[in-house]
């Protein structure tokens, strides 16, 4: 059995659903298939726009979220099943879905405040249409299919916004729902990014936990593969968009795919490794518009003889949070509660460092976390309450991006982290902040946001990244 895993730009129009569902049906040609899909890409923006707007009663904005969803969606069904006699089941689908979206978001601004838990049930609408369209569009294709929620599968915890699944309960629901549909030749399309309490409460596994749903999906069903389908061709040595002759890391171990991961690659959700190690499942990431290329490939044991370099992992458009003392009275008490403060919060810190020799924290968010932690920040800092004596100041800085340079374990001795702080120098690179692991094979640099790009090829150019594929990575270079 292979599980399938497409996001959202794999998603994105009909054409694209098209060509997914061809892979599918390739697919279940030769072996028993699972599929679990994203929501259509800017869905997820979209119904969190709406639902911030409701919370603020801003009703143009939950309109323009809503008649954006609807065009979206229906414009879809259009172009690739017009002629199909779902069509017109599926415009009903789509517009109960979103009264019932509607619904939602009237509550939210009757309440005035958008919780967690809120947040998670309106988001989970997008995955729910897209389901719906590719399980059509594969009936279509004579190929037998069934749309199924996670809601219905995978019961987590009530940590709304990145709750945890509960791996037994959720293996039964499984075997008891989506192995019988296997074993009777149907194709199982199943909603990423979102599951629900025990007693029925949709929750979502962090933004990107789409992948995370595959993951525990193939180890509940013991698949022999997992393929996460995206729109590269694999993980890379830096963001292709930005280096265009990046390589293609073609074998990794769980370890080091986990690691590239947790610095932010976005190829790949951090927690999706942690169910399918247990049972060695491979796991493969491939390019949906080049289905042709072997992509990169995630094993327990990798071959001695694969090739291997560093990475440059970067992240643009993020925001910069300054919290230093008035009068010198910084406290370790201060960095744990503030930080404590945001994990409640479900506000994800992207990177932080703290001085106690200038008194204060750098705290980096995406930039949507960026507004929800200033406020709370804020408002925290003002109450007499917080442990912070003597006065505080919050600086905003709008803009900055993260590179960071992951090594390979022979880097940990004059090795990868020098040799970037040497080329920064060179660069004349201007650092915010950084970050650095003790074992000296990983750094992060915290830089002005329009400098990102420019930093990132220098780096990949300097370290000796570029250069033709059968080439290995020479670390005296």
């Amino acid at each position: 059995m292979i599980v399938h895993k497409f996001g959202g730009t794999s998603l994105g129009n009909a054409e694209h659903i098209a060509a997914v569902a061809g892979i599918i049906d390739a697919s279940q040609q030769y072996a028993p298939t699972v599929v679990v899909v994203s929501a259509m890409s800017g869905a997820t923006d979209r119904l969190i726009a709406g639902a911030h707007a409701a919370a603020t009663g801003d009703a143009a904005v939950c309109r323009t979220a809503k008649d954006w969803l609807a065009d979206r969606h229906h414009a879809t069904v259009e172009a690739l099943l017009s002629s199909s006699p779902e069509c017109s089941e599926l415009h009903s689908i789509i517009d109960e879905r979103l009264d019932h979206l509607g619904r939602f978001l009237d509550s939210i601004s009757v309440l005035g405040e958008l919780t967690a838990r809120g947040h998670d049930a309106v988001v989970c609408f997008g995955e729910q249409l897209s389901a719906a369209i590719a399980t059509a569009e594969l009936r279509r294709r004579g190929v037998k299919a069934r749309s199924i929620s996670a809601t219905d599968l995978i019961v987590t915890d009530d940590h709304f916004g990145a709750a945890s699944p509960q791996m037994g309960a959720t293996r039964k629901r499984i075997s008891k729902r989506v192995r019988p549909l296997v074993d009777a030749g149907v194709v199982p399309v199943i909603t990423g990014y979102i599951g629900a309490t025990e007693d029925g409460k949709p929750t979502t596994l962090g933004r990107s936990g789409s992948d995370f749903s595959a993951a525990v999906i193939a180890a509940c069903l013991e698949a022999v593969e997992l393929r996460i389908w995206t729109d590269v061709d694999g993980i890379l040595t830096a963001d292709p968009n930005v280096v265009p002759n990046a390589r293609v890391l073609r074998e990794l171990s769980y370890e080091e795919a986990t690691r590239l991961a947790r610095f932010g690659a976005e190829v790949l959700h951090p927690r999706t490794i942690g169910p399918i190690i247990e049972h060695g499942i491979p796991l493969c990431i491939l390019n949906c518009f080049n289905p042709g290329d072997p992509g990169t490939r995630i094993v327990e044991s990798p071959s001695a003889s694969r090739r291997l370099w560093p990475a440059i992992v970067s992240a643009a458009d993020l925001r910069l949070i300054r919290l230093r003392s008035r009068n010198g009275t910084w406290q370790l008490r201060s960095a744990t509660e503030a930080l404590a403060r945001l994990d409640t919060a479900g506000i994800a810190v992207q990177m932080f460092s703290q001085s106690f020799s200038e008194q204060g924290m750098i705290l980096v968010f995406d930039e949507q976390d960026g507004e929800r932690a200033e406020r709370l920040l804020s408002q925290k800092f003002a109450e007499e309450s917080f442990p912070l004596p003597g006065g505080y100041v919050l600086d905003t800085m709008e803009k900055v991006a993260t590179v960071s340079v992951i090594g390979l374990p022979c880097d940990r001795r004059d090795g990868i982290a020098s040799r970037a702080f040497a080329a920064l120098g060179k660069h004349d690179a201007r650092v915010v902040a950084v970050t650095q692991a003790a074992t000296e094979d990983s750094v992060t640099f915290c830089i002005p946001n329009e400098d990102v790009a420019e930093t990132v090829r220098f780096l990949h150019r300097e370290l000796g990244l570029g250069g033709n594929e059968g080439d290995g990575f020479d670390n005296n270079n």
